[in-house]
């Protein structure tokens, strides 16, 4: 249910032309924030879907810190979001498509496997995979 929320904001990201990734962060069974991606349409190089859903659910909780939640994405994160995860205290990751090239769960560096942070994550990745796969293909194949 959640990852079929964050696919429809990855359509909304497509819909501006923006690169199709959608985000929700969940506390409770109940979604504090949604992000998809905009970087463009924002002028703002940080306005991941990851951030942009992290951004809004510590607006909601008045707190930076988001201990319980889990992060919902289309797309395996990349560095930027992933170190943002950490900072927010995010307990547990669902994504959807392996991110070949700039993934860093599990396609690069395997950041949630590292010792040196000061908090670890849970990592379910896989979730609806295919359909969010197709969504960036068909993106950038009707860009070319």
């Amino acid at each position: 249910m959640f990852m079929q929320q964050a696919l429809a904001l990855a359509a909304r990201a497509a819909d501006l032309g923006e690169v199709p990734v959608g985000a929700l962060v969940v506390l409770d069974g109940e979604v504090i924030g949604e992000g998809f991606n905009q970087p463009i349409t924002a002028s703002d190089p940080s306005a991941h879907a990851e951030v942009v859903a992290l951004r809004a659910a510590a607006s909601r909780l008045s707190n930076y810190r988001l201990p319980g939640a889990t992060l919902y994405v289309t797309i395996e994160p990349c560095t930027m979001c992933f170190g943002t995860l950490v900072h927010a205290r995010i307990a547990r990751l669902v994504y959807g498509a392996a991110e070949p090239r700039a993934g860093v769960v599990v396609s690069q560096l395997q950041l949630a496997e590292q010792t040196f942070f000061n908090h670890k994550i849970q990592v379910e990745g896989g979730v609806m995979g295919e359909e969010a796969g197709v969504l960036v293909k068909d993106f950038f194949q009707r860009r070319r």
